[in-house]
Order: structure tokens, then sequence, then C-alpha cells
């Protein structure tokens, strides 16, 4: 899975080449810096993980709805949210710009330039909303092309082409949302996604049941649900940022005619975060697109499997983009030490909280099955995948660390392009390999996603710690 960066893709500031002065020696009290670097971690990554966790919050309360109304309903449910949720990561990633360049402006003290980049961001966030709803009507069309039977893909593309109803007051919550964290005010969006986790575990309780006078739906309720409350979401923010007491300050209600030249600068910083995040999620879609191949039943395992994956990861993207801010501080000021020092903090603190989590899932699969289904079919097919999923938490986590703290050292691409071969090139067939040649069923797909991991943490952290190294100055120069 993949996380995003916040705050290290454009600093340039900085040459590539990192030189440690003859001078520079390591802090003797090194372990002083790494509890400092350990606490400041923990304090920037805090609200990022609320936000972010949110989101997979949503959906794990939708899964456990659906699953326990019918395992049928579910396998439509998690069928439909593999494009459903590669439109939403990679719209997250392309508007990731949006946050970068009010950051800056703000640090440069252009507070009009980050009410403009806001309204800049509005119509390019709905363009993207658009595009995304006109492509999630073609759910059937591209379910029944992809293998699936005629059952699951009708019932996936009813509930997908509900779901893409809300993309775009979706893509104004993550517009706004970016905006607000580089003004750094990150409580409002907070606030909204609470909110709007309590108002949809409602509807969707009250729309997949037939709760309160209302027919029950099974899926196409939960995604009815999900599509209002991201309206409500994205609508509400932006009521927010126009109403804020201090919106002439950053020029908010300000009129733009240049959108999209005007633009171009925080489109092409999300690009990198964009297409990583597509080919990442686009591959984890993959994967459950083999789920739906093997069965209705592996579907449904396999959904609940990866939720349960997700949840903890939002830990780790919210480190991620902590990490990228310390790292890239660090190398803004061209102090290679710290900037090491804090790419590591990144992956231990990080390893560390997901072992624990892991534990967890390891010693009570059964219990964390029947939160989502009452079926006991789908419970033991899903309670081997939530054990063996322990041992993916950590690399996976890893892995989106490492390649935020490359993003905060200015890398922007190279880690774009080793997701790529982590997990278009090896993940997918080796899951195929796994589910199908060797008949491994859903196992074998979470076995293809742990080896991805390990070798998407190996191979970022050895770019990291290669980037990281200090070059001693040459003689007489600097």
């Amino acid at each position: 899975m993949a996380g995003s960066a916040t705050g290290g893709d454009n600093r340039t500031q900085a040459t590539d080449t990192l030189i440690m002065p003859d001078h520079a020696i390591p802090a003797p009290l090194l372990a002083d810096r790494l509890r400092t670097h350990a606490g400041e971690l923990l304090r920037l990554a805090a609200p990022v993980i609320v936000s972010r966790a949110g989101l997979v919050v949503m959906m794990a309360v939708d899964t456990a709805i659906v699953g326990r109304y019918s395992a049928q309903e579910l396998a439509y449910y998690g069928l439909a949210h593999l494009p459903a949720n590669l439109l939403v990561t990679t719209g997250v990633g392309l508007m990731m710009g949006v946050v970068a360049v009010t950051a800056h402006a703000l640090g440069a003290g252009q507070d009009a330039e980050c009410g403009r980049i806001w309204r800049r961001a509005i119509p390019y966030a709905l363009l993207l909303g658009i595009l995304f709803a006109l492509a999630s009507l073609a759910g059937e069309s591209f379910f029944r092309l992809t293998g699936q039977s005629a059952d699951l893909a009708a019932g996936g593309g009813q509930v997908m082409a509900v779901l893409g109803y809300g993309m775009p007051g979706m893509m104004l919550y993550v517009a706004t949302g970016f905006f607000l964290e580089g003004l750094k005010r990150p409580i409002p969006g907070m606030v909204a996604m609470i909110l709007g986790n309590l108002l949809n575990a409602l509807l969707a309780w009250m729309l997949v049941w037939g709760h309160g006078g209302f027919p029950a739906l099974g899926a196409v309720g939960s995604a009815w649900a999900t599509t209002a409350v991201r309206w409500g979401m994205g609508l509400g923010l932006v009521f927010y940022a126009w109403h804020m007491s201090d919106h002439a300050r950053w020029a908010v209600r300000d009129p733009v005619r240049d959108w999209w030249s005007g633009s171009r600068k925080q489109r092409h910083l999300g690009y990198a975060a964009g297409v990583s995040l597509g080919v990442e999620s686009g591959a984890f879609a993959t994967l459950g697109l083999f789920a739906g191949m093997i069965s209705p039943l592996a579907l449904g395992a396999y959904t609940v499997g990866l939720n349960l994956t997700a949840l903890p990861f939002m830990a780790a993207v919210g480190l991620a983009s902590a990490t990228a801010v310390r790292v890239g501080v660090a190398y803004g000021r061209r102090d290679p030490l710290d900037m090491a020092l804090a790419g590591w903090t990144g992956l231990g603190v990080t390893s560390l909280i997901l072992a624990g989590v892991g534990v967890l899932y390891r010693w009570m699969p059964e219990p964390l099955a029947a939160i989502y289904s009452a079926d006991p079919q789908l419970i033991a097919a899903v309670a081997p995948l939530i054990a063996f999923t322990a041992w993916v938490l950590v690399a996976d986590g890893g892995q989106v660390v490492m390649a935020n703290a490359l993003r905060g050292r200015g890398d922007a691409w190279v880690p774009t392009a080793l997701h790529f071969i982590s997990y278009a090139v090896v993940m997918i067939p080796v899951s195929a390999l796994l589910a199908f040649g060797l008949e491994r069923g859903a196992r074998g797909l979470f076995e293809g996603i742990l080896i991805a991991s390990v070798v998407s943490v190996t191979i970022l952290s050895l770019r990291f710690a290669l980037l990281s190294r200090p070059r001693p100055a040459k003689a007489g120069g600097h």
C-alpha cells in the first residue's frame, strides 16, 4: 500500500550530494538525538494518522455491516471497492501538490497566494471527481472483462456506480483538507472525518439492513451512505474554508482565472505521488480480481484481510509523512547525519508499532474475523489470513516510510519506479503463481503481498542508505 509525503518533494535548495564538512562530528549524545527525533515524529504524525485512518475506518465499518448482513453482498462490496479505492487513492496522490505548495507559500509569507492555490485546486478537484464518476459507471463491463461471474459483475458494478456519484465530493474534501493542512490547520479536516464516520455508520446501518423505514439495500445501501457522507464532508470543509474568520488574509474569496495554467506547479508535484499510489493500489485491486476468480468466498475473505491490513497501515502513512518532513528539514540545512537519523528513526518507530499490532493479529484472528461476519464459512476462511497479515504489516509499513524518507530528501520519481517494480513486476505475477499455479488460493495472494513488501522495503532502504551517506569534503573546500 502506498502512502504520501506532504512536505519534501520540492526541496531544491540543497544539492543532490550531501557533503560532510571536515569538522562535522556526530553528536556525543546520540540517544538524546534519537529520542528527539522519535518525539517530533510522533507529534507530527498524530493529526495525519487520525485524518487518514478515518478513510479506512469508514470502509471497515461498512465492511463489517455488509459482511454481517450477507457474505454474498460482501463480495459485491469488496469487488466494487477494488477499482473505486484505486480511483480515490490516485486522486489523493494527484492532489498532494496542494499541501506542499500551500506550505511553501505560507513559509514565504505569501498569504494571499495560499488562497489562490486553494481556488485553483477546487476546479481541478471537481474535474478529477467527474472523470472518476464517469469511469465508475463502467464497473460491470470492466468486471466482466476481468473474468468475474455474471452475478458478481452485476452486483459489484451497481455498487461501484453509486460510489462514483460521491467522487466529486471526495475530491473536494481532499483538496480543501490539504489546503488547511498546508496552513497548519489539520483540526477541521479531522473533525469532518470524525463526524463523517459517525454519520456513515448510522446511514449504513439503516440502508444496508433496512432500519428506520428504509428498504434493505445490502451493499448498495452502504455505497449510498458513503456517497452522501463524502459530499457532506467535502461541502462542509469548503464552507469552513470560505467562512474562516481570517479568510481575507488568505484571499480565499478572490476569484482566479488561471486555475489550469496557474496550478501547473501543484499539479506536477502531485503526478509522482499519484502515479506511485495508483500503481500500488492498482496492483492490490488486481489481486482482488484474482480473489473473485477463485470464488465469492475468497473475495470476501480477501476484502476483510486487506481491510485489517489497511487499518494499522494508516499509522504507517502518518509516520511516513512526518518522516518526510523531518528528513526534508535536515536535507534543507545540509545535515546528512540528522537526515539519516530522521529516516531510520521513522522506520524503527513504525516497525515497533506495527509489530505490536501483528502480535495482536496472531493472537486473536478468530475474534477479529467475527467482527466482520457471522458466517462460519467466511470466518474460517478469513482467520488464517488475519494471522498471516501479522508478517505483512511490518514490511508493508516500512516500505511506505522509506519511500517518503526518499521523497523528503527530494528523490521523487525513483521511489515511484521502485514501487512499480515491487508491486506490478513482482507482486502480481508471484501472487498469481501462488494462488493459481500452486493452488494456494487467497492465502497465496497474501503471500505475494509479503514477498513484494519485503522486496520494496529492502530496495528503498538501500537507496536511502546510499543517498544519506555523507561524502567527505575535498581538501581546501566545502
